[in-house]
């Protein structure tokens, strides 16, 4: 089986060599660069499986990189911000990244949150979050699924609206497809954490709405509503 491929994108010496190393000992291939401009070139040369970008970055920053890749790219991206508090976070994930992690990390952490968001994108099955005791029914929906103007195939992976196809990206494509096992059922964002991004502890729920707000543009608005204090769901 080919190595995974990780582009990491970093301006801190110190950070860069050190997380290369441990990626490499962990048995991903790595490419590093200092700068987003850079970053953004061998993206394009080299297609790597998954991007780890830092928000401040030199020449294009983190967001703007992230934007630009996924401009061209449904590949994975996860943001590195220094505070977990900033609005830098939402920015990334508004641009398109999938995750984020907060500096300092624990490498087993960044590993760990690496896997899970390549287990989401089909490295195992986009469906591979959960076990026999996540809760979910044993049989899942297959086939299409209709609710108002729009057509969900489960099998097929694919999505219309009004009859046109909707491009998303493989966690809004999960996050919908939890959405749509269960039409008309609230699901709390710490639920979707863990089923979506397989936070198996409580995460950053900001990841759960901004997913949902991305989602609701390609969609429709009205299509996922809010359940004040609870959590939101798919109108049937």
């Amino acid at each position: 089986m080919a190595e995974t491929h990780v582009l990491f994108v970093e301006d801190d010496d110190v950070i860069r060599e050190a997380t290369q190393l441990a990626l490499e000992r962990d048995g991903f291939m790595v490419t590093a660069m200092p700068d987003g401009l850079s970053g953004l070139e061998a993206f394009r040369e080299r297609r790597p499986d998954i991007a780890l970008l830092d928000v401040m970055l030199p020449g294009m920053d983190g967001v703007s990189l992230c934007r630009r890749i996924r401009d061209e790219s449904t590949v994975p991206v996860i943001m590195l911000s220094a505070r977990a508090d900033s609005i830098d976070v939402v920015l990334g994930l508004e641009a398109g990244a999938d995750d984020y992690v907060t500096k300092p990390f624990d490498g087993a952490v960044l590993m760990a949150r690496i896997r899970a968001v390549l287990r989401r994108f089909g490295h195992a099955g986009i469906r591979g979050a959960g076990g026999p005791d996540d809760g979910r029914a044993d049989e899942e929906p297959h086939g299409p699924l209709s609710f108002g103007n729009l057509e969900v195939d489960t099998e097929g992976m694919e999505v219309r609206r009004d009859g046109e196809p909707v491009a998303l990206t493989p966690t809004e494509m999960r996050l919908l497809l939890e959405f749509s096992s269960a039409p008309g059922t609230v699901l709390s964002r710490d639920k979707l954490l863990e089923r979506v991004w397989e936070y198996g502890w409580g995460g950053d729920t900001r990841v759960v709405d901004v997913h949902v707000q991305r989602l609701r543009a390609k969609i429709g608005q009205d299509r996922i509503e809010t359940v004040r204090g609870f959590g939101y769901k798919l109108k049937a």
